[in-house]
């Protein structure tokens, strides 16, 4: 496995972390700094293992996982949430979250 396979896992997060979380400057830095703090956890596993492979599979996984899986809902001006999906959520199940993680409005 090479310096591009774990660089390409890497940015494929990256981008979906940006694209699912657009607007949201909080969620997209915050997720920058986890994807960059896992990646730094394993700066030192050697190239030449299974194991490298296996954390380029699931972060693959994961990139395809925030891009289909995560829908941001939207403050809407009558005070509800607004949920867009776009077409790569096609097929994806809907999960509403409970009032309690939700913000309350002022």
């Amino acid at each position: 496995m090479g310096r591009e396979a774990v660089l390409g896992a890497y940015r494929a997060l990256l981008r979906a972390s940006r694209k699912s979380f657009a607007g949201d400057n909080l969620m997209v830095t915050g997720s920058a700094s986890e994807i960059r703090r896992k990646f730094e956890e394993n700066r030192n596993i050697s190239p030449d293992t299974t194991d490298i492979q296996k954390l380029i599979d699931e972060a693959l996984e994961a990139s395809h996982f925030i891009s289909t899986m995560i829908v941001q809902a939207k403050l809407s001006p009558s005070g509800g949430y607004e949920v867009k999906p776009s077409k790569e959520h096609a097929g994806a199940t809907l999960e509403i979250p409970s009032e309690e993680i939700l913000p309350k409005s002022v």
